[in-house]
């Protein structure tokens, strides 16, 4: 397991978006259903680009663009269970030329429990055709993040 990625710190973040695990998230052992955790990490993305002044999706609109997942990776560390406060931390690490990666990272009481890398690209919505970032998007995240995103 190369691919795996050490369990975040809840010091990486300076986005939180807090969620309680309900009922219907969890399996019969009470335990959270792990396609959940990407659920968790939707909900988080758009509370976060409200946050920085770029509502989802309205604040890509006026550059007549979208964000389209490409990938999503997920590192289980520990199991959330029903009714569990979770704090869902979201993060932009790197901005590249028509992409974005966000790290996500799931704690209870500031204990990791999952780890999800998202890419994006931007591209446009009538033929969803990869775009540059926009630069007012990208001065956002940057004026936001405690971490400058690197560049690819």
């Amino acid at each position: 397991m190369e691919d795996r990625q050490p369990p975040p710190s809840s010091e990486d973040f300076r986005f939180f978006h807090d969620l309680r695990v309900r009922w219907a998230e969890v399996d019969p052992q009470g335990i959270v259903f792990n396609g959940n955790y990407l659920v968790y990490a939707d909900v988080a993305f758009t509370e976060y680009m409200r946050t920085i002044g770029f509502p989802y999706p309205a604040g890509l609109e006026p550059f007549g663009t979208d964000l389209f997942a490409v990938n999503a990776s997920l590192d289980y560390h520990a199991s959330a269970r029903f009714d569990d406060e979770l704090e869902i931390g979201v993060r932009v690490d790197r901005i590249g030329r028509t992409s974005l990666r966000f790290l996500v990272g799931v704690f209870r009481d500031q204990e990791p429990l999952v780890s999800i890398r998202l890419t994006y690209v931007n591209a446009t919505r009538e033929d969803v055709t990869p775009t540059p970032v926009p630069d007012e998007f990208a001065e956002r995240i940057r004026a936001f993040e405690r971490t400058e995103p690197s560049r690819a």
